[in-house]
């Protein structure tokens, strides 16, 4: 029993790095070629998981220094990401004001 737990635990670290290597732009890779690090992923296993999580997987960049990713606003039209979005709909004033109109127009 305890030896198809950890081989399902493999097989789970295995699953998430071949993931994590596909995923990652190809840019963003460190080290080897993004095909390379699929590869040694893939043949190696394990242990080719462990080296492309500490050699291979992109370092977070600081947050002054992201780029802002595009988003789709209400009615469908493209933006920018904006650095203090509200969270829910109760912390947008716009989105407050206009229920607030609608509200009285149905009374």
């Amino acid at each position: 029993m305890p030896s198809v737990v950890i081989g399902l635990a493999l097989l789970a670290f295995w699953l998430y790095c071949l993931f994590d290597v596909i995923t990652t732009p190809e840019q963003a890779v460190r080290n080897l070629p993004k095909v390379l690090w699929v590869l040694i992923v893939v043949f190696l296993a394990g242990l080719g998981g462990l080296f492309w999580l500490i050699l291979g997987r992109p370092t977070a960049a600081p947050a002054a220094v992201r780029e802002p990713r595009e988003t789709f606003g209400p009615l469908g039209g493209r933006g920018t990401a904006r650095a203090q979005a509200p969270r829910g709909p109760e912390d947008d004033p716009e989105f407050l004001r206009h229920l607030e109109r609608r509200l009285r127009e149905e009374d």
